[in-house]
């Protein structure tokens, strides 16, 4: 079963990452209160905790999972790059994963082994557009459609 594992934003044009237990997403503009430069309006980031915990395993480097700059942290599913078009849906929520996500720039001089592991094999994790308006929190069930 895919859960929901931590969510995050980033809450002022600081590029740190915010810690949440609950998030409302809406269709039009993505993530209450997110000011991710690099995210359009509606776009929502989505990491693999498997990925995460391989890639930091197999380059020695030890970071929290808010150094990599996504929005939801997923366990139990890793993506790969035949999931482009599908969905993934949270409670009323719906996203459509549109692309590969690259790891946060910040990462790239915080830790460049870590980034450069991240990019392989979309462990990175991917990019999704906001269909359906809904609230999230952390433990809620993804349902993969497609």
């Amino acid at each position: 079963m895919i859960k929901i594992q931590s969510i995050a934003r980033q809450f002022t044009a600081d590029p740190v990452m915010e810690e949440l237990f609950a998030a409302d997403i809406s269709a039009r503009t993505g993530m209450e209160g997110d000011m991710h430069p690099l995210s359009a309006a509606g776009e929502i980031s989505v990491l693999s905790k498997e990925s995460w915990v391989k890639s930091c395993h197999e380059t020695e480097v030890e970071l929290p999972w808010l150094a990599s700059g996504s929005h939801l942290f997923i366990r139990g599913f890793e993506f790969l790059p035949t999931d482009i078009g599908r969905s993934l849906r949270i409670g009323e929520m719906l996203l459509e994963i549109l692309r590969e996500n690259l790891p946060a720039p910040a990462l790239a001089s915080q830790a460049p082994v870590l980034r450069e592991s991240l990019c392989l094999g979309w462990r990175g994790g991917v990019v999704c557009n906001s269909l359906r308006s809904g609230s999230i929190q952390t433990g809620d069930t993804v349902h993969i459609i497609g």
